[in-house]
């Protein structure tokens, strides 16, 4: 496996790391042995190497895949584009034989041939062979011609090569599973895309999906995914994130409408009729009904839901049986399919599971709607995929106030669970955080059943007195960098805590002396669209920097011209946080300008705060801090990529050195230099402004 390894390494020009050896390593031992791995590996450290490498020779023996699962394209395409490609010539040369990769992505992301073809059903479902008119249509016709030449070509029909288009075009060449006609009965079966993906997927030795397809195959009990006993788990900070995501869902007047309206062209007795009715029924009870968390459904709101899930159940069973030719039967299925996940969505909302949360929030366009979401995911995650398969999850960020274990009970795995090295230490992060105590799996929320594991948890045995152990390690192979001699942590601790009222002129000022230092090169990561909106104008205007802003062009095109000009900034929000790669002199200075803590009146994270206090534990830590710290380690990992890099963290929130949570946070971020004095950090940016300009 070392050589293997190293011929990889070799083969990429890359820099074989202690830390990469070592996590090659446990991850080879814990394929061999069945245990579950949580590993951190630092920036810089090669673990997808030292992951892939055991993934090919797979230990644990068995001719089933080994699944590789990330959260972005970015590093699917990294994966797919170098690092896998790499080893595959490496794999023939020292082995005699060729391992095999494949990526394999929702069906959603592959053109469907059928809809390219022979157009899309509309309301009555009636294919509709005409492009749309204007500039979408106009991206219809390109994403039509670039699908035949796929498949004339025997390409991949993959979204992520097709020209540049909006969602709404992209809809009109790709269809969901529960639209697909299905292999046997599409007239393009043959030459469909997904499945194409899928055969490839049966053959490979390694398939890279995302988080989403292991949760749908996982939790859904819905087979997307060939089987398979190994899943690699990459960017697991973001795993019980992504879970919650695709277990969640909205339900709005306009689905309902809409449903309605496709299914009337089927239900020829009538019997969309009523659903139509309770799309109008909803808006009503939404209208005067209070923006935020429902712990129990009002009056007119209840009934309103209740109609909602009667006449969909009523609409869906009139649908006709009998199978028509196969562009009749494309409509249908897809006015069934919308139907159908009304029908599921309300029958979740009218239960008001306490393994749920339900609340009404504002569209951005539509006015206000149902959002329902389960209260956790690790109880799902721990059954339906940690006892089945053996995981390696890895991340840059995985100790959070100091240990892993708020990591490790975020995707199931009970603490009490780790074994532990002899020469090793450790320590509970809620015990040592002030005011800590139980979490919610500690306390018994979670595998007691309390608190709630989502409504497919329900008769899964998550309330027995007794929770099967499942055993796991921990490493922490470090990082390549010097991050004391690299970069400087300075926290602003003369500023006032910050309010609600906005960015305040102090934190303005701070922001403007520290850029004025720097010459610009500034990464600023910022609580909300508004204050970086604010940042950027005081910029602008005091300094006449170049500042870029996120929601005023492509991100895309915002990060490339970012790195193409060392002295302009990007300003902007979450999306900026994690998965940024700015390495050199584009990014010299981060600014962050307050602690990441969820907001108050986030629902989820408000119900699940409550969930653990309820059990007797530390809800803020547990939720609020934990979720705060991994923001921060993420974002404070934009500034140093590279051995070479050189730059300075500026945390605008006193809190981080003056609250009690403050040591826990501080313990989540890589060991930086730090300093609460402004004229240290000024200087440092002032010294590498100048060797940058020289």
């Amino acid at each position: 496996m070392r050589e293997l390894l190293h011929d990889a390494v070799d083969a990429l020009a890359g820099i074989e790391r202690p830390g990469q050896l070592q996590m090659a390593d446990a991850v080879a031992s814990a394929m061999a042995s069945r245990e579950h791995l949580v590993v951190q590996a630092g920036t810089g450290t090669g673990k997808s190497l030292a992951y892939l490498v055991p993934a090919f020779l797979n230990p644990g023996g068995g001719d089933r895949p080994v699944i590789v699962a990330t959260a972005t394209l970015a590093l699917q395409a990294q994966l797919v584009g170098r690092d896998l490609p790499a080893l595959v010539e490496s794999i023939e040369k020292r082995l005699g034989r060729r391992g095999s990769y494949a990526i394999l992505k929702g069906r959603q992301n592959y053109a469907c041939l059928h809809r390219v073809r022979d157009g899309v059903p509309d309301e009555q479902g009636t294919l509709i062979e005409r492009a749309p008119t204007g500039p979408l249509g106009r991206q219809v016709l390109e994403l039509r011609a670039w699908a035949t030449k796929q498949a004339q070509t025997g390409a991949d029909g993959d979204r992520d090569a097709a020209p540049t288009h909006q969602d709404r075009a992209w809809a009109q060449i790709s269809v969901s599973s529960r639209e697909c006609l299905g292999a046997q009965r599409c007239p393009y079966g043959e030459e469909c895309f997904a499945e194409r993906a899928r055969e490839r997927a049966l053959a490979a030795d390694v398939i890279v999906t995302n988080h989403a397809l292991l949760a749908i195959d996982a939790l859904e009990n819905i087979k997307v995914l060939p089987d398979y006993d190994v899943v690699v788990v990459d960017e697991a900070h973001e795993l019980a994130a992504r879970v919650t995501s695709t277990a969640s869902a909205e339900l709005s007047p306009g689905m309902v409408e809409r449903a309605a309206r496709r299914a009337r062209a089927f239900c020829e007795g009538g019997e969309a009729d009523p659903l139509e009715d309770a799309g109008e029924e909803l808006r009503a009870a939404l209208a005067s009904a209070p923006l935020g968390r429902v712990e129990a459904l009002p009056g007119d709101l209840a009934t309103a839901v209740a109609v909602i899930r009667d006449s969909a159940r009523a609409a869906w069973s009139a649908f006709p049986s009998d199978k028509k030719d196969a562009d009749a039967e494309s409509g249908r299925r897809q006015a069934r399919s919308y139907v159908e996940q009304i029908r599921d969505i309300s029958e979740r909302i009218a239960a008001m599971s306490a393994y749920d949360v339900v609340w009404i929030a504002e569209r951005e366009r539509g006015g206000p709607e149902l959002r329902i979401a389960p209260l956790s995911v690790s109880g799902l995650l721990r059954e339906r995929l940690l006892a089945e398969r053996t995981c390696v999850l890895t991340s840059a960020t995985l100790k959070l106030g100091g240990d892993f274990d708020a990591a490790a009970r975020s995707v199931g795995l009970r603490p009490v669970d780790r074994i532990v090295e002899p020469d090793e230490t450790t320590g509970d992060a809620a015990e040592k955080a002030p005011g800590g105590g139980r979490t919610a799996d500690e306390g018994g929320t979670a595998d007691a059943g309390k608190a709630g594991e989502g409504k497919a948890n329900e008769g899964s045995g998550e309330g027995k007195d007794v929770v099967e152990a499942l055993p796991w390690r921990a490493l922490d192979v470090g990082s390549p960098f010097d991050y004391g001699r690299q970069s400087i942590l300075y926290v602003g601790r003369r500023l006032p805590p910050p309010g609600r009222g906005g960015i305040s002129d102090r934190i303005l000022d701070e922001l403007c002396a520290l850029m004025e230092a720097a010459g610009g090169a500034t990464l600023g990561l910022f609580s909300s669209r508004r204050a970086a909106e604010e940042a950027a104008a005081m910029v602008r205007q005091r300094l006449g920097f170049e500042v870029l802003c996120q929601g005023e062009g492509q991100l895309a095109e915002l990060h490339r011209r970012f790195v193409a000009e060392p002295a302009t900034s990007l300003f902007g929000t979450l999306s900026l946080w994690q998965g940024l790669d700015v390495p050199g002199d584009t990014c010299q200075l981060v600014v962050i300008d307050r602690i990441p803590f969820p907001r108050p009146d986030d629902p989820l994270a408000s119900a699940r705060q409550r969930a653990v206090d309820e059990a007797g534990g530390n809800g803020f830590m547990s939720v609020a801090a934990t979720h705060a710290a991994l923001l921060l380690a993420q974002g404070v990992g934009r500034l140093i990529r590279r051995s070479t890099d050189r730059g300075v963290v500026a945390v605008l929130d006193p809190r981080l050195v003056t609250a009690r949570y403050g040591g826990y946070l501080r313990s989540s971020l890589p060991p930086m230099w730090f300093t609460p004095d402004r004229e240290v950090a000024l200087g440092a940016l002032r010294r590498l402004r100048s060797t940058r300009e020289s």
